[in-house]
């Protein structure tokens, strides 16, 4: 059996949704593959950026997302071993409507981006279908279920199916790794009321984030080194406890209604990215082509700024009836260059977590200190990790970050800030050379 689309994405993660979303919007006939027959049983991404944010309002679902989520606009900083007043990152230091970040649970997400493709009669969905492999310009699938096999012509093949990619093997696309020196264990539970913000505790060998999600829930993520899960799940369930409270006495009466360790995950930091993501008719997004460091909780917004640029282009392509897979390089030449940015920038931000020594420890919290006394810095900061924009920073940032340099007073505009941010041009750069058909 032969069945025929125009866009086929194999994946139905918060990427291939957000891709499919899209371009159902834009009538454009698309088929979603998706191996899951429920919810994922992998702790997946839940903190969404502010760029993220802005593609949604977009796509007219933000005000579903809100609803569902939690806002927060500051995400505060305090090392145990230092007796110095809290430090703050705040996304309000970014200009415009978007100065607030938003944790959702993942399949809460997911479940409100298919129910909006559901609703546009050119998007379909198979639950369960697994890709098999490529086959004389078709996609084989199985759904195994129901005891089938069947092949996917379209125009146009995504692969949004994860670090396994089958789409990234088949374009014959090199990966390079980068593996880290400790892991996260990482879990949700209730939160008393006054969590409401992000929190990041640190000590000089400790690391616990806190992020607060909707109905009085956290997700947390607690840092260990690197093969030393068993042994702290030797020690019992109230050694997990203990470390929470010892590190955020607040959670005492909360972390402890853990019961058992089959509700936390160990998390093993990874990044990767690919030396391609596109060839012929075939093309790679979010963790097919690029995994990050948590740390920034970047990956699911990566991913979802690859689906609306990659979208916006198949859109623009299907609108002029420029159905050439040469325009694709567009997507690849806005998207790798970032993703590879931001691949470094949170590599920078686990190395400062990586090492237990005093020296790492006294430079990360000078360098909190100087960003948060620099305006610019801090500005950089956020603006990098928001997705909105990126601001390398510079041989000066880095010298006043760890104190060779006092912080800087200055503050700047919001016309100065603005100027940073992404424009559509920036984002979409193709559509004039696209409305007269020459690259």
């Amino acid at each position: 059996m032969v069945l025929k689309t125009e866009v086929a994405i194999l994946g139905g993660g918060i990427g291939g949704l957000t891709l499919g979303l899209k371009l159902a919007q834009a009538d454009v006939h698309v088929t979603v593959i998706e191996k899951l027959d429920g919810p994922s049983p992998v702790y997946k991404g839940e903190l969404l950026q502010p760029k993220s944010l802005q593609i949604f309002e977009q796509l007219e679902i933000l005000s579903e997302i809100e609803y569902n989520g939690h806002k927060f606009s500051r995400i505060n900083f305090s090392e145990i071993d230092e007796e110095e007043e809290e430090l703050a990152m705040d996304y309000q230091v970014l200009p415009g409507e978007f100065d607030y970040a938003l944790m959702i649970e993942h399949e809460t997400l997911k479940g409100i981006l298919l129910k909006h493709a559901m609703s546009y009669s050119n998007f379909e969905y198979i639950k369960g279908g697994l890709g098999k492999g490529y086959c004389e310009d078709r996609l084989i699938v199985e759904v195994r279920k129901r005891k089938e096999q069947f092949s996917l012509k379209a125009d146009f093949y995504v692969g949004a199916e994860g670090r396994n990619s089958l789409t990234r093997k088949k374009i014959e696309s090199e990966t390079k790794k980068i593996d880290y020196n400790h892991h996260f264990l990482t879990v949700t539970f209730p939160r008393p009321d006054s969590l409401t913000e992000g929190q990041i505790i640190t000590a000089k060998d400790k690391f616990l984030g806190l992020f607060p999600l909707p109905d009085n829930k956290v997700r947390s993520v607690y840092l260990i080194p690197e093969g030393t899960y068993k042994e702290f799940q030797e020690k019992g369930i109230e050694h997990f406890h203990r470390k929470y409270i010892e590190l955020y006495p607040e959670l005492d009466g909360y972390v402890t209604k853990l019961k058992s360790w089959k509700d936390i995950q160990l998390m093993i930091p990874t990044a990767f990215y690919a030396d391609k993501y596109v060839d012929g008719n075939h093309v790679i997004l979010g963790d097919a082509a690029h995994t990050v460091h948590p740390m920034a909780g970047e990956g699911m917004n990566m991913a979802i700024q690859d689906a609306d640029v990659l979208g916006e282009l198949l859109v623009t392509m299907y609108e002029t009836g420029n159905l050439s897979p040469k325009w694709l390089s567009c997507y690849e030449k806005v998207r790798k260059h970032r993703a590879e940015k931001m691949i470094k920038f949170s590599h920078l931000s686990a190395l400062a977590y990586s090492y237990p020594y005093q020296l790492v420890t006294g430079i990360r919290q000078k360098g909190l200190k100087q960003i948060e006394r620099d305006k610019k810095l801090q500005f950089k900061q956020m603006l990098n990790i928001s997705g909105l924009g990126f601001w390398q920073e510079s041989l000066l940032d880095r010298a006043i970050q760890i104190g060779m340099l006092p912080a800087r007073e200055k503050k700047l505009s919001p016309a100065e800030k603005e100027s940073y941010f992404y424009k559509e041009k920036d984002d979409y750069p193709w559509k004039t050379k696209l409305a007269g058909g020459v690259l």
